[in-house]
């Protein structure tokens, strides 16, 4: 499945959880680094408005899809791609650098958010190292030269993994740079997936998440800021469809 806006194209090539486990472990074990990247519909969005999204997009070597729509557009393509929300990757992730012993940095949120999904990694994946935890003050610009030397930080640190929670699309920026300042780290950017864990934001419902109704749940429990961002994401639904329709053809 691929999203085309002018010369730029973004292709789902990671198309379920066992054929990014078996990318990620073959490149912990080749010493290289990578740029993950959770497509979703409100990426959609920015990609057709936001020329340094698009060219951030352009730097990650991985790309799954995050959200059912993305899902749902990739069946009327034709191709089959499994739901990797990247909300729910920090655990796996965080199991597989155990299993690996590769040092993990967090980067995002706040110190006391970092230290309570730090404390829960450690219960749900024991053995893992946490090298750096590192909490960006407000207004963090990733093309700056403070962006660099974070990067610099997490690379010193020896870390191979490093979890990105700022948000699109600050954290897909912030990975695109650190493929050339920190080349042998895994840049995974997993939006509120720390917030989650340590409990500063509470996640929808088992049951919700299971009727792909998670959106509904988020819009009620935050309407001012995500009804403008969801209404936007429909906006493009007709079109994104029939393209994807096309491909089929």
């Amino acid at each position: 499945m691929q999203f085309t806006y002018g010369s730029s194209v973004v292709r789902i090539n990671m198309p379920d959880h066992p054929s990014l486990r078996a990318e990620l472990t073959r490149r912990f074990r080749a010493g290289e680094g990578f740029a993950l990247a959770t497509i979703n519909l409100d990426h959609l969005v920015k990609l057709r408005q936001d020329p340094g999204f698009r060219a951030a997009y352009a730097q990650h070597d991985l790309i799954v899809a995050d959200g059912n729509p993305i899902v749902w557009l990739s069946r009327l393509a034709g191709h089959s791609v499994q739901l990797v929300a990247g909300s729910d990757l920090v655990v796996p992730l965080t199991q597989l650098a155990a299993a690996e012993d590769v040092g993990v940095a967090l980067v995002g949120t706040t110190e006391a958010a970092l230290t309570a999904a730090a404390d829960e990694i450690a219960r749900r994946a024991p053995g893992c190292r946490i090298v750096a935890r590192i909490a960006p003050p407000m207004g963090f610009d990733p093309d700056s030269e403070a962006a660099r030397d974070l990067l610099l930080q997490v690379r010193d640190s020896g870390a191979r993994l490093c979890l990105l929670a700022l948000g699109a699309p600050k954290q897909e920026r912030l990975a695109a740079r650190g493929r050339s300042v920190a080349p042998e780290v895994g840049f995974a950017s997993i939006g509120a997936g720390l917030d989650f864990l340590a409990g500063n934001q509470t996640r929808a419902p088992r049951w919700v998440r299971r009727i792909a109704m998670e959106w509904a749940w988020r819009m009620g429990s935050a309407p001012k800021r995500l009804v403008p961002r969801y209404a936007k994401c429909a906006a493009i639904l007709p079109s994104e469809a029939m393209a994807a329709f096309r491909q089929r053809r």
